[in-house]
Protein backbone atom coordinates (compact mmCIF):
# COMPACT_ATOMS: atom_id res chain seq x y z
CA UNK A 1 0.00 0.00 0.00
CA UNK A 2 1.18 3.13 -1.01
CA UNK A 3 1.12 6.33 1.54
CA UNK A 4 1.57 9.96 -0.02
CA UNK A 5 2.09 13.36 1.65
CA UNK A 6 -0.86 15.70 1.23
CA UNK A 7 1.40 18.00 -0.35
CA UNK A 8 2.17 14.96 -3.43
CA UNK A 9 -1.56 15.73 -4.22
CA UNK A 10 -3.22 18.42 -6.14
CA UNK A 11 -5.33 21.04 -3.93
CA UNK A 12 -8.09 20.36 -5.84
CA UNK A 13 -7.46 16.17 -5.47
CA UNK A 14 -7.21 16.78 -1.76
CA UNK A 15 -10.79 18.82 -1.43
CA UNK A 16 -12.13 15.92 -3.72
CA UNK A 17 -10.70 13.12 -1.41
CA UNK A 18 -12.26 15.42 1.76
CA UNK A 19 -15.29 16.24 0.50
CA UNK A 20 -15.43 12.21 -0.30
CA UNK A 21 -15.15 11.65 3.32
CA UNK A 22 -17.51 13.88 4.75
CA UNK A 23 -19.99 12.80 2.38
CA UNK A 24 -19.66 8.68 3.41
CA UNK A 25 -19.36 9.45 7.14
CA UNK A 26 -22.75 11.20 6.74
CA UNK A 27 -24.90 8.73 5.14
CA UNK A 28 -23.92 8.80 1.52
CA UNK A 29 -23.11 6.57 -1.05
CA UNK A 30 -20.69 7.91 -3.86
CA UNK A 31 -21.72 6.33 -7.01
CA UNK A 32 -19.24 8.40 -8.84
CA UNK A 33 -15.75 10.59 -9.25
CA UNK A 34 -14.78 12.90 -11.74
CA UNK A 35 -17.89 11.76 -13.94
CA UNK A 36 -17.76 13.14 -17.25
CA UNK A 37 -20.78 13.51 -19.50
CA UNK A 38 -20.39 14.77 -22.38
CA UNK A 39 -18.64 17.81 -22.43
CA UNK A 40 -19.14 18.62 -18.90
CA UNK A 41 -17.67 16.69 -15.75
CA UNK A 42 -19.61 16.54 -12.25
CA UNK A 43 -16.86 16.19 -9.70
CA UNK A 44 -18.38 13.61 -6.86
CA UNK A 45 -22.32 11.80 -7.73
CA UNK A 46 -23.43 10.52 -4.62
CA UNK A 47 -26.47 8.54 -3.17
CA UNK A 48 -28.81 9.10 0.36
CA UNK A 49 -32.18 7.43 0.46
CA UNK A 50 -33.89 7.87 -2.35
CA UNK A 51 -32.01 10.76 -3.27
CA UNK A 52 -29.43 11.52 -5.72
CA UNK A 53 -26.57 14.72 -5.17
CA UNK A 54 -24.76 15.90 -8.08
CA UNK A 55 -22.05 17.80 -6.18
CA UNK A 56 -19.41 20.52 -7.23
CA UNK A 57 -16.28 20.49 -4.94
CA UNK A 58 -14.25 23.86 -4.43
CA UNK A 59 -10.97 23.58 -2.56
CA UNK A 60 -9.23 26.94 -1.81
CA UNK A 61 -5.82 27.52 0.59
CA UNK A 62 -7.87 29.93 2.59
CA UNK A 63 -11.07 32.25 1.86
CA UNK A 64 -9.73 35.83 2.19
CA UNK A 65 -10.66 36.72 -1.18
CA UNK A 66 -13.71 34.85 -1.79
CA UNK A 67 -15.60 31.85 -0.05
CA UNK A 68 -15.01 28.71 -2.27
CA UNK A 69 -18.54 27.97 -3.20
CA UNK A 70 -18.93 31.57 -4.49
CA UNK A 71 -16.91 30.45 -7.19
CA UNK A 72 -19.53 28.12 -8.74
CA UNK A 73 -20.99 30.86 -10.95
CA UNK A 74 -23.86 30.82 -13.76
CA UNK A 75 -21.94 29.05 -16.46
CA UNK A 76 -20.62 26.32 -14.63
CA UNK A 77 -24.03 25.82 -12.60
CA UNK A 78 -25.42 25.55 -16.04
CA UNK A 79 -23.09 22.54 -17.11
CA UNK A 80 -23.49 20.96 -13.84
CA UNK A 81 -27.04 20.92 -14.87
CA UNK A 82 -26.58 19.71 -18.18
CA UNK A 83 -24.37 17.00 -17.11
CA UNK A 84 -26.64 15.96 -14.46
CA UNK A 85 -29.62 15.77 -16.89
CA UNK A 86 -27.50 13.55 -19.17
CA UNK A 87 -26.81 11.04 -16.40
CA UNK A 88 -30.84 11.09 -15.89
CA UNK A 89 -31.15 10.21 -19.22
CA UNK A 90 -28.63 7.86 -18.57
CA UNK A 91 -30.23 5.85 -15.75
CA UNK A 92 -33.58 6.05 -17.15
CA UNK A 93 -34.96 7.09 -14.37
CA UNK A 94 -37.75 10.43 -15.10
CA UNK A 95 -38.74 10.42 -11.91
CA UNK A 96 -35.11 10.31 -9.96
CA UNK A 97 -34.97 12.97 -7.10
CA UNK A 98 -31.88 15.09 -7.50
CA UNK A 99 -30.27 18.24 -6.22
CA UNK A 100 -27.40 19.84 -6.55
CA UNK A 101 -25.03 20.86 -3.54
CA UNK A 102 -21.93 22.28 -3.42
CA UNK A 103 -18.65 20.75 -0.59
CA UNK A 104 -16.31 23.62 0.05
CA UNK A 105 -12.84 22.92 1.68
CA UNK A 106 -10.56 25.06 3.07
CA UNK A 107 -6.72 23.37 3.51
CA UNK A 108 -4.76 25.74 5.28
CA UNK A 109 -0.59 25.13 4.79
CA UNK A 110 -1.16 23.70 8.04
CA UNK A 111 -4.16 22.15 9.87
CA UNK A 112 -6.87 20.12 9.61
CA UNK A 113 -9.30 20.66 6.61
CA UNK A 114 -12.59 22.17 6.65
CA UNK A 115 -15.33 21.04 4.87
CA UNK A 116 -18.80 22.98 4.51
CA UNK A 117 -21.52 20.96 3.05
CA UNK A 118 -24.13 23.03 0.97
CA UNK A 119 -27.31 20.63 0.30
CA UNK A 120 -29.51 22.04 -2.18
CA UNK A 121 -27.31 25.18 -3.18
CA UNK A 122 -29.04 25.72 -6.64
CA UNK A 123 -32.00 25.00 -8.15
CA UNK A 124 -32.92 22.92 -11.28
CA UNK A 125 -33.99 25.88 -13.66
Amino acid sequence: MWLFHRKSLSLGRQGENAAARHLRRNGYRILGRNVELGRYEIDIIARKGDTTAFVEVKTRRDDSLVQPEESVHYAKRQHIRRAARRYITQADDPTMYYRFDIVSVLIPENGKPSVTYYENAFPDE
